[in-house]
C-alpha cells in the first residue's frame, strides 16, 4: 500500500498563507485524493478533492481560499491555503484511493474519510 507523508504545516497569523504537501510513495493513473481536517474536539471535516481527470471539489467554507492541485511527476498533491483564519486550526490529513474519483465524493466531501489510504497529518494553527 502507499505510504502519504505531508508537510508544510505551520503556526501563522490570521490573513496568512501556507501550502501543504503531501507526498505519495507511488502514482497511479487513475485517483481519487483529497484533504480534510480535524480540530480539538470536532468531528473529521473534508475539504478539498481531486481526481485524476483533474476535477476538484471545495468545501464552500474554504471555497475561493484554499486550492488543491496534483502534480503527477512527483506524485505530490497540494493544498494551497490563503487568507487564513483562526477556525482553520487543525490537523490536516491527505488521502488517496486508486478505485475512486470525484463521483465517489458526489456532493458529500465527508466521503474523502472513506477513501482507502491515510497520511499521519501536519498541523496548522492560525493565531487571531
Amino acid at each position: 500500500q502507499p505510504k502519504l507523508v505531508e508537510s508544510g504545516g505551520d503556526s501563522v497569523q490570521a490573513g496568512g498563507s501556507l501550502t501543504l504537501s503531501c507526498k505519495v510513495s507511488q502514482g497511479y493513473s487513475s485517483y481519487c485524493m483529497g484533504w480534510f481536517r480535524q480540530a480539538p474536539g470536532k468531528k473529521r471535516e473534508g475539504l478539498a478533492a481531486i481526481d485524476s481527470s483533474g476535477k476538484t471539489k471545495y468545501l464552500d467554507s474554504v471555497k475561493g481560499r484554499f486550492t488543491i492541485s496534483h502534480d503527477n511527476a512527483t506524485n505530490i498533491l497540494y493544498l494551497q491555503m490563503d487568507n487564513l483564519k483562526p477556525e482553520d486550526t487543525a490537523l490536516y490529513t491527505c488521502v488517496i484511493d486508486p478505485l475512486a474519483t470525484i463521483a465517489t465524493i458526489g456532493t458529500d466531501l465527508q466521503k474523502l474519510l472513506v477513501l482507502r489510504y491515510w497520511g499521519q497529518g501536519t498541523q496548522v494553527t492560525v493565531s487571531p
